[in-house]
């Protein structure tokens, strides 16, 4: 998988590009959680949701946001994380021109900045928020939610906790035109610790390969 640097609004960028040979594959970016907390583009959470969308068809792009590994600038509140997100799609569609499906997946804060992306970026077919820290942060933003998708936690979650998700969730389900669909799995923590990540993943795939059929009927 080639390692690929590429302009950011702060600077340059370091990622993980993996292609498909398909010229039309879809195209999905995956976002790592917290800076400032040890997060990186190589969190196990983010670095299998990215290898699920690759055994999946698509062509997937990971990456650090600013201040993390070899990306340059400072962490920014989340603000500056939003526009790295943006850059690294636009990058993404750039090298993928006649792509039809693109997702977002993002795990705990870049659960936050994925969704944010996606109210911005009307492109997107799909999400997937893996244990969106929906106690600490703001997501009255989704109003109304573009884009159906999946919401997936724990129920031993102690960083984000379970009752917010389901709050977050219930507020989704609200609007009309989308579907969210909601996992939580019994015993699991936050950064899904095995023996919890393979079915979590598996909960992931099965997710995103049913949107894909629905689609492509």
């Amino acid at each position: 998988m080639p390692e690929v640097i590429f302009p950011g609004p702060d600077g340059r960028l370091e990622g993980r590009y993996h292609p498909q040979k398909v010229k039309d594959a879809p195209i999905a970016i995956v976002l790592h959680p917290h800076p400032q907390f040890g997060g990186t583009m190589n969190n196990r959470v983010v670095y299998n949701l990215h290898y699920a969308f690759h055994s999946l068809g698509f062509t997937v792009l990971r990456f650090n946001f600013r201040g993390v590994g070899r990306s340059q600038g400072e962490y920014d509140q989340g603000i500056g994380e939003l526009s790295d997100a943006a850059a690294a799609l636009d990058y993404l569609q750039s090298m993928n021109p006649n792509s039809k499906h693109c997702w977002v997946a993002g795990f705990s804060f870049g659960a936050w900045i994925g969704m944010q992306l996606l109210m911005r970026r009307p492109e997107f077919t799909g999400f997937v928020s893996v244990s969106p820290p929906a106690d600490r942060y703001d997501f009255s933003f989704l109003a109304p939610c573009p884009s159906s998708g999946l919401i997936i936690n724990g129920s031993a979650d102690r960083v984000a906790p379970p009752a917010d998700t389901t709050a977050l969730v219930n507020k989704l389900h609200e609007q009309k035109g989308i579907t969210i669909t909601h996992k939580e799995m019994d015993g699991a923590g936050h950064f899904f610790e095995d023996p919890m990540m393979d079915p979590m993943i598996e909960e992931v795939k099965q997710y995103v390969s049913r949107r894909l059929t629905e689609t492509t009927r």
